[in-house]
This record gives structure tokens, sequence and C-alpha cells, in this order.
């Protein structure tokens, strides 16, 4: 009946099941458990008709020239830069710290010599991360690199991840880095932007196909039983020979054998204003105030016009699966505890050769977007 049974329909999945089903012409079932396809990016109008992303901003930003020709096959883009304001001592500077936050936050005679001293050392145009910078010799910029960490870093890291930065991998803490510019943008890479008609409609041009069946609101183990002794599947109740791509927790698919892998979840906060406008930019940091990380404006982001106004406060908070309002794994958290771990599970999946495991929760990655399609583009053409 089916040559691909995928396993959750945000981008790693429904990139795959667009590509098998039109490119190879393969029969593709996507279980999702949710109610809606397009994963956290998934976005819908308000009861005032105000573009919302549910699961928090969504900005899509990518150096890869073939990841953003691809999307463009399914939406028109609404061509957005994005900026970030952190509020630090009572002003709101540009996130992430850079030439211009420098100047905003330091008199100016420190902010001079600070700057030169940053160009020489590092070069101009260069992202240093935080830990890097503390590393540094010279006395002056061992200064600078603590006053970053602690307005800064510290204690967003510490509301968002629930540790300190030292204790976190580097590919997290060098997310946002020190930029050595005059840029405020917060990501530079060439194609950024948001989906015209928003993430959803993209991604339903996308799984558009006859050889795609979708099931909604279907937890996969209610129509796919895995004996993994066996190596056996059984879709429906029926033997099932076809390959499982699985985008969900691994530690969930073969069911907390080796113990759970720790996530992120967060809380989402929305309101709806009476007035055009609440803030000056699309997302304000708040690094040393409030329980909340940010607050992002949605017209910022998608250009609509209208006499209302979204926003919405993020709340990070500890990942319970089986804790309503908590039970959404957003981010793995990066340690090596962490890694090991996920390395039994993935050992394990090797074993299983009609089994492929893609995505941030799949994989155990802190995945961007763009990477997911990217891989999922890849894995594509390793597919038979």
């Amino acid at each position: 009946m089916f040559d691909y049974v995928i396993v959750g329909a945000g981008f790693s999945g429904a990139v795959l099941a667009e590509r098998l089903a039109r490119v190879r012409n393969r029969k593709v079932l996507i279980v999702e458990k949710r109610g809606h396809i397009a994963g956290n990016a998934y976005d819908r109008y308000d009861d005032k008709g105000l573009m919302i992303h549910q699961y928090g901003p969504h900005i899509f930003h990518t150096r890869v020239k073939y990841v953003w020709d691809y999307l463009s096959e399914f939406t028109d883009w609404h061509l957005y830069h994005h900026h970030v304001l952190g509020s630090i001592d009572g002003r709101q500077v540009p996130i992430p710290f850079n030439l211009n936050t420098l100047r905003a936050l330091l008199p100016a005679e420190l902010a001079d010599k600070l700057e030169q001293k940053l160009v020489l050392t590092f070069g101009y145009n260069v992202k240093v991360p935080i830990l890097k910078l503390r590393e540094t010799d010279d006395e002056d910029l061992r200064w600078l690199a603590d006053f970053v960490y602690e307005k800064i870093f510290l204690h967003y890291t510490t509301k968002q991840w629930g540790m300190k930065p030292e204790d976190l991998d580097p590919t997290v803490t060098g997310r946002v880095p020190v930029y050595i510019s005059k840029d405020d943008r917060y990501f530079q890479d060439a194609f950024q932007g948001i989906p015209k008609q928003g993430y959803t409609a993209m991604f339903e041009r996308m799984l558009d196909h006859p050889n795609i069946k979708l099931l909604l609101n279907t937890d996969y183990r209610e129509v796919l039983q895995t004996d993994w002794s066996r190596n056996e599947f059984k879709l429906f109740g029926s033997p099932y020979a076809g390959k499982l791509i699985f985008t969900g927790k691994i530690d969930e698919l073969f069911d907390y054998e080796y113990g759970e892998l720790p996530y992120r979840s967060l809380r989402f906060d929305f309101q709806t204003l009476d007035q055009e406008r609440f803030q000056n930019t699309g997302t304000v940091n708040y690094p040393n105030e409030y329980d909340f990380t940010r607050i992002t404006e949605f017209k910022h982001l998608t250009g609509q016009k209208h006499s209302y106004t979204t926003i919405v406060r993020e709340f990070p908070q500890a990942y319970e699966k089986n804790q309503a309002g908590q039970n959404i794994p957003y981010y793995p958290i990066p340690q090596p505890h962490n890694q090991s771990l996920y390395e039994k599970y993935r050992d394990k999946a090797k074993a299983f050769e009609r089994l492929v495991l893609l995505g941030r929760l799949a994989e155990y990655k802190y995945y961007d977007m763009d990477a997911c399609v990217a891989k999922a583009l890849k894995v594509f053409e390793q597919l038979s």
C-alpha cells in the first residue's frame, strides 16, 4: 500500500515526502500526532486576523542557494531581515553584541579603544564566540568579554537552557557571538525571508500530491507496530515491508530502553493589542529582567498591515513528556553525557536497514530550518 511511512509532518518529513512522491513516484503515508502540518513552523491567523507563529518566531535564513530555490517552488517570499534588540541597563541595544552595541553602552573614548583592539586582534566582520573572547590575553578585551558575558549571555542562557553557557556545547554558545561589525542584522545569510502566505500554506503545497496520504491527530503507534527483536513492522495490523522515516524522539521510538534524553520546552503567552505597533523591531530580548526571554511582534516579520498587533512572550521551561503544557520537546540539550546516551540509540538504529532517522529530535541535533531541508534533500538522494 505504501513504500514509505514518515512519522512527522515538519520540515524533515515534508521535504522527504514531497521528493519521494513527486520525483520517485513512491507512495507515502505521513503520520502526524498534532492536528496540523508544518511542525513547529506552523502558523495561522488569530481571532483578529493577524498571522502568528504558534510555536514562536520562525525566520527562514540560509546561505545555501539550492535550499532557498527548492522551497521557492512552493512559496513566494516576504523578504525580511531580522533585527533583535536587547534590554540592557535600561536601554534597547542591537543583539548580537556588535560595534554599534559597544558604542551604545560604553563611553565614546572607551568604545574607541576597545573597537580598535577587537579589530586588531580578531579582524573586521568576524564573529567571535563569547567564551573564546573571555580567553584573550589582553586585559581590556577580557574586561569587555566579562561585561558582555554578564550583561547579555549569562542570564539569558540560564533562563533558556537552565544552565550556564560554559556548561553547554560550544555549538550553542557560538550561535549568538560577539560580531565585530556594524551590521545590526541578526542573520547575515544571503537568503532571508518569511513565506508570503505563511509556512503552513507552503507545506500544504509541498504535500499536495496524489501519492501522499496524511493522517493527523494520530500517534504513530496507533497504526504502526514495531518488533525490533524480529526486525518487523506492521501497518494497520498487516505486515509492512516498506521503509520507516522517523522524525520524532529517538528515545521514544525505542521505548526509552536506555533512559530518557533531556530536552528544553517553551511556554508562549500571546497578547493581541488595540494598537498598530508595540515595539520598534521584530524581537526584543530581556536577558536580565523577567522570567521570559524575549517578546516578538509578528507584524514586523510578516509585513502584514493591520490596526491591531499580536505579540508573544517566551518562557523557557523543563520538558516533561507526561505533563500537559510542558510536553513539547523544542531543543535537545547538547552536552557530552546526553550525546553519549543518544549514540546508544543511534547505534541500535543502525541495525535496522529499513529505518531512517531524520531531524532535530530523531538525530538529537540543534538543527535550523534550512539545515533540516538540506539534510532531507541529501537523505532523499541516498534512498533507493
